[in-house]
Order: C-alpha cells, then structure tokens, then sequence
C-alpha cells in the first residue's frame, strides 16, 4: 500500500467511542476507568515532560510554552488538565462527535483547546509539530500500529517526547482487561477491547526507534481494587506507559 493510501483509521473502533460520546465526562459512566486512570497518568506526563524540559513540577504552569498534542483525545480528559497547566494543547480525534463534546465541555469550563476532528497523518502531512505527543489509550484501536506511531513520532521537535499508554498483549492482560473489566466487574461495554489489536511493548519501541525516537522509560500501570485507585508498577503484563524521546538537533 502506498504511502498517501494508507490509514490508522479503524472505522468500526471510530463508530463504537462516537455513539459513547455523550458518556466522556460522566465518571460513574462507560469511561469511568479512564477517569479513575486519570490521575496516575497526568502526574507521569509532568513529571516527564519537566525533567525533559527543565521545569519545577510544583509549578502548577509547568507546561507553559510548551506545544502539545493528544491524539485520540475523545471527549478531552486529558487535555484540560494539561492546558490548565499552561500547554498549548491541540486535541485531536477521527471522531468529529467526540470533538464537538470536548469543545462544549472546554469552553463551559473556561479553557482554550485546539480541538481538530482530524487523523494523525493529516496533522503530520500539514507539517504539524510538537513538543510533547500523546497516545494515550489509542494503538489498540488503529488499523495499522506501525504507521500510526511512525507518523505521530514525526511530528516530535527535536528535544521532545512521545507518550505510548496500552495495553500488553498477554492472558493476564485478557483475563483482567478484557475478560474481568468487561464481563465481571462490567467496568467496560463489552467489545472495548478485541484481544488481537492489543499490543506488546516490542511493537511500540521498534517503530519508534526506526523514526529516530530513544525509548527513556518505560512503567506499567496497576490498579488495585482495595483503594480503587491506580498507581506505577514494574509489572507491564497488563497496562502499560512507554516514554520516548527524539534527540536534541536531531
């Protein structure tokens, strides 16, 4: 397939966020992990991008000045905390429904957010670039990993960062992710996740290393029922982060 042919746009994954739009900001809804989720990966996201960029963490502009870029950002979850931090956040989603719910719910909370209902490859062949990217719950929802992450790791500036968060490709991931968080704690509507479209952490790193990109850390994410909160573990069978960077004058 050639270059100007090809997609990550999976449009039955595109379909099946776009008829949960309206659930985006309900905590207690269909993306209630993502909300519980939210604080663990807000506070991995600054603290990486201050000790890349040499910003104080306790400052809470820490980002300002900085470009930034959440690509599949649904209804915007992510993008207000960071642009409350002072980044000039784009957002960016196939989904034009959940743009226009991001969009409703930034302007009632007093925030400016680019969104755009754009794909990654169309942000990358406008000569779009960022300091920091984000793909945040995204590559096991594409129609094509290696060329999703290849285009989202061109648009990194020299001295920036890459943010991968996913899902492995392991029975323990099946058996908690998929199976329990869908089927027995019903956390998830059934089919969020297909087993097949997961991915390992080797898939992410190759990609990125032939885009010029140098894997700086790499977490897993653990969620424990007894305080119903997540936190990092060294445990990346299930849940995942992977932080890259491209050289500095590269």
């Amino acid at each position: 397939m050639e270059q100007s042919e090809r997609t990550s746009i999976d449009t039955a994954e595109v379909d099946r966020f776009s008829a949960m739009a309206a659930e985006w900001w309900s905590p207690t809804g269909k993306f209630r992990p993502l909300h519980k989720f939210n604080p663990v990966r807000v506070d991995y996201i600054k603290r990486q991008v201050c000790a890349n960029f040499g910003r104080d963490a306790n400052d809470p502009h820490a980002l300002e000045g900085l470009r930034v870029l959440d690509i599949g950002c649904g209804g915007g979850l992510l993008c207000e905390p960071l642009a409350r931090m002072g980044g000039e956040v784009v957002g960016a989603d196939a989904s034009a429904t959940n743009i226009e719910i991001a969009r409703i719910h930034a302007d009632q909370s007093g925030l400016s957010i680019d969104y755009r209902a754009q794909t990654a490859e169309s942000l990358r062949e406008a000569g779009e670039t960022f300091d920091v990217v984000l793909t945040m719950e995204v590559v096991e929802h594409v129609a094509d990993v290696d060329f999703f992450l290849r285009e989202c790791a061109a648009m990194v500036r020299p001295g920036g960062l890459l943010f991968v968060a996913t899902i492995n490709r392991t029975m323990k991931a099946w058996a908690l992710a998929i199976f329990a968080a869908e089927n027995v704690l019903r956390w998830l509507p059934k089919g969020t996740h297909s087993y097949e479209k997961l991915v390992r952490p080797e898939e992410i790193e190759a990609p990125l290393a032939d885009s010029g990109l140098t894997i700086a850390d790499r977490t897993g994410v653990f969620y424990s029922p007894l305080s119903d909160r997540w936190a990092l573990s060294r445990d990346m069978d299930v849940n995942y982060m992977m932080l890259a960077r491209r050289q500095a004058g590269a």
